[in-house]
């Protein structure tokens, strides 16, 4: 920096002009490129720097309201996120009591299906029981019959002749006692 001043200084003395003629600038020129940057400054100040700012502080909201917008959308997204989640809940509970209700449903129509079929089984045995009763009574029935027959048969071989009816029985029910 010394050095630069240093050679300023010889130049002056040397050239023996002014300062702005040392640097070689025309001082007239000088004062009309200031006046026509202030115009140029005043100029923007007023017509172009206004819009300009306009537009900016416009896009500055724009952005602002985007941003809020994308707040609130991303709000209503958990809520409708949380929505979901308690509709998905609320079917899976539901879907567990229907579940839960058709196995009860299923378990309680097997029982009476169960019961039913008991029921049919014993109704079935019994009457079986009671055709077996019947067929055994029925069998005792044919049995004595015969028994009395053959007994009259023996007894009329044995006495060589035909007894009466009422006699006969008499005979057959005191030969049936003894066997018993």
């Amino acid at each position: 920096m010394e050095y630069l001043l240093t050679n300023f200084a010889s130049a002056e003395a040397e050239t023996g002009g002014s300062f702005f003629e040392v640097l070689g600038i025309d001082w007239q020129l000088l004062v009309i490129q200031t006046l026509a940057f202030l115009v140029l400054l005043v100029f923007l100040a007023k017509v172009v720097y206004p819009p300009l700012t306009r537009m900016l502080e416009k896009r500055e909201e724009d952005i602002e309201a985007s941003v809020k917008a994308a707040a609130e959308a991303e709000k209503k997204a958990d809520a409708a996120k949380e929505e979901v989640e308690k509709l998905l809940k609320t079917a899976r509970d539901e879907a567990k009591e229907i579940v839960a209700t058709a196995k009860e449903e299923a378990t309680a129509s097997l029982e009476a299906a169960d019961a039913r079929a008991k029921d049919r089984a014993e109704r079935i045995v019994a009457d079986a029981q009671q055709q077996i009763e019947k067929d055994v009574l029925a069998a005792k029935k044919a049995i004595h019959n015969e028994t009395l027959d053959l007994v009259a048969l023996a007894t009329e071989k044995v006495v060589g002749k035909t007894v009466s009816a009422g006699v006969d029985e008499k005979i057959i029910a005191s030969a049936v006692k003894e066997a018993k």
